[in-house]
């Protein structure tokens, strides 16, 4: 692929992905009650938080009840996407067989459809993890963010649409599904476009219904000020999710690749790829749970089906694995990996900032893998 992964022989990547494939089998053999506890014991904890919050707000013109309302409102919105909804819909908990744990049934507290996401999410972007014009993830079709993607002076506003995209987030990821830039290419055509449109529509009238029309009537003079706790309580989400999600995949040092080099890969290639395309955030166990266990995104990548929770336990055998065979591990504080995001925004919004991956490039990675 790129030049890192040129620094392994083709045994070396058979054996590397043999390594990393032992580390799936051990966790995989391992899995049974006490993870089963684990995710039912957050999604109780989730809706106590969200019954909490939802309470509060019905003392909402006392300001402290109002704070509480919404800080646990936001804690429970998070949770409900992150550590619950994300993880659920990978299929990390379908071995457990309990319908409430089906990523196939299982739908979050998001405008975004679950069915439309787990298409974008979990086959597109996972299968095709950083592949420029396959992986639709990066820069969610508004943004650029790879140097190898052609600049064009609408990318001017790079940093505009990323404030954007950050404080209306799940929007985002809703829209993410209709491929306006496709369209824009005339790759796709509007019509194409009508079953996934519908599903939104039905999803997102009944998200915006109970935050912002029902729980505002329910508290009858307090309308406005519950209107406004739940909307705190998204904007929060949003920026969060927003934050971890783009921490895991486009600090520096964060590699795309082409569909040229990314031909007929095994196994280990694959495994390869997944690491050179993801980074993670240190932090403490709370920190972890509150990202979804996203702020191991190298972890995820490599076991998108394996309960988030276990993800800790195995990152430093990753990272060793990492070591042996001279490979960066991307990992760092949420203030440095952030910081490294929003250079790179600004960055790639200029014209001069560019490094297009011609053919004859491709051409020549591929003849040093071969060598």
């Amino acid at each position: 692929m790129t030049g890192l992964q040129d620094k392994l022989t083709p045994a070396q990547v058979e054996e590397f992905g043999r390594e990393v494939d032992e580390i799936r089998q051990r966790i995989v053999a391992d899995l049974g009650q006490v993870d089963v506890d684990y995710i039912h014991n957050i999604i109780k904890t989730q809706r106590a938080l969200e019954v909490a919050g939802r309470g509060l707000l019905f003392a909402g013109f006392f300001p402290p009840a109002w704070i509480a309302g919404v800080t646990a409102l936001s804690v429970a919105k998070i949770l409900d996407n992150m550590e619950i909804g994300h993880n659920v819909m990978h299929g990390q908990y379908d071995w457990t067989r309990d319908p409430a744990l089906s990523s196939q049934k299982f739908e979050w507290d998001n405008v975004a459809p679950a069915e439309n996401w787990r298409h974008s999410h979990n086959y597109m972007h996972h299968t095709y993890t950083n592949i420029l014009d396959k992986d639709r993830d990066i820069g969610y079709g508004v943004l650029r963010m790879d140097p190898a993607q052609k600049w064009n002076p609408y990318y001017l506003g790079n940093p505009v649409y990323a404030t954007l995209l950050a404080l209306f987030f799940q929007w985002g990821v809703m829209l993410h599904d209709l491929e306006f830039d496709r369209i824009v290419k005339g790759e796709r055509k509007w019509s194409d476009n009508k079953e996934v449109g519908l599903k939104m529509l039905k999803k997102a009238g009944r998200q915006v219904g109970k935050d912002y029309v029902l729980f505002p009537l329910l508290t009858g003079p307090l309308a406005p000020l519950t209107f406004l706790g739940n909307a705190t309580a998204n904007l929060t989400r949003n920026l969060w999710a927003f934050s971890i999600i783009f921490c895991g995949h486009f600090p520096a040092d964060v590699e795309s690749f082409t569909e040229e080099e990314t031909e007929n890969e095994s196994r280990g290639q694959w495994y390869l790829r997944q690491i050179l395309g993801s980074a993670n955030i240190t932090g403490g166990k709370l920190f972890h749970v509150m990202t979804g266990n996203l702020s191991h995104q190298i972890e995820h990548h490599l076991f998108p089906d394996i309960p988030a929770r276990r993800y800790p336990e195995i990152a430093g055998e990753v990272r060793a694995i990492c070591e042996k065979y001279g490979l960066p591990y991307n990992t760092g504080p949420l203030h440095k990996q952030l910081f490294s995001v929003a250079k790179k925004i600004v960055k790639l919004a200029m014209p001069w900032n560019g490094e297009p991956r011609t053919p004859a490039t491709v051409e020549s990675d591929k003849t040093l893998r071969a060598a």
